[in-house]
């Protein structure tokens, strides 16, 4: 495993790259605040192929998008065929974790010759929106942009008070956290600061109604295996799994009982359940 850049028209991202060179093409993409450090605890169970982590901008070591841009869902989406057109892949399986599965649906529903497999962990399209509350969510996101003071970034004195900031915003092993934190923090003086960029954290204008999701899900082409967790997060409960899933054309589930970061928690058995579904 190296770290890689990958130089893209739309500016540079870091990413992680191992994996055999001659192996299928897999992309990986990573979860909301995440990082390509995610996917560390996989990579030994994905040797046969040659796979490749971004940072998606604004995460980890990548960099930010330009004052006064946003991070539009729809920019994802170029940001990851950026990505493959760097690394030279017309082709590719992709492999995402909760956004980044996100992602993932929704480009294999844009632009399906360039999907071959789609392997989701926790994720099967994005988060759906009240269309009652879009007044509402397109207030609260332009506040958020232009009346909220900028503030300084907050200094961590060690590692472990950052892994224990993200211990409190999300539930997964301390060991998971450690390796995305890791990651994500640069020196500053006085001890620490996050790498990621707050507008991350900004609510966004627009969510898609779940009629939408299904509408986009049924233009998807490429064969579909989703893992989720048992418990489902609330956001992602069954009944909604199941119904999109129903919107597919080739597409399997298996359960497994964790938390949503599966991948990470349970490697082996995340690995158990996409590999064959890969290789196919």
């Amino acid at each position: 495993m190296q770290e890689v850049t990958l130089d893209t028209a739309r500016g540079p991202l870091a990413a992680l790259r191992g994996g055999d060179p001659s192996g299928p093409k897999l992309l990986c993409l990573h979860g909301w605040l995440d990082n390509a450090a995610s996917f560390v605890p996989l990579a030994p169970h994905l040797a046969g192929f040659d796979w490749v982590a971004p940072d998606l901008p604004g995460h980890g070591a990548s960099a930010h998008r330009a004052p006064g841009y946003d991070y539009a869902f729809a920019d994802w989406l170029h940001d990851v065929l950026d990505a493959m057109d760097a690394l030279g892949w017309a082709r590719a399986d992709l492999l995402g974790h909760s956004m980044g599965g996100a992602i993932a649906c929704v480009l294999a529903a844009a632009v399906p010759a360039r999907v071959r497999r789609l392997a989701l962990v926790e994720a099967l399209g994005p988060v759906a929106g009240d269309p009652a509350k879009a007044g509402e969510r397109l207030r609260d996101a332009v506040a958020a942009r232009r009346d909220k003071p900028a503030r300084a970034p907050r200094v961590l004195p060690d590692v472990d008070t950052a892994v224990a900031a993200r211990l409190v915003a999300s539930r997964m092993s301390p060991e998971a956290a450690r390796l995305i934190v890791q990651r994500n923090l640069r020196e500053v003086e006085g001890g620490y600061a996050w790498r990621s960029d707050p507008r991350l954290t900004w609510p966004g204008h627009v969510r898609m109604d779940e009629n939408t999701i299904q509408a986009m899900l049924r233009a998807i082409e490429a064969p579909v295996r989703v893992v989720a967790a048992d418990p489902a997060p609330p956001y992602f409960p069954p009944e909604v799994r199941q119904a999109r899933l129903a919107c597919l054309r080739e597409a399997s589930v298996v359960v497994l009982p964790g938390s949503h970061h599966l991948h990470m928690e349970q490697p082996a058995a995340v690995a158990d359940a996409l590999l064959d579904f890969l290789r196919g």
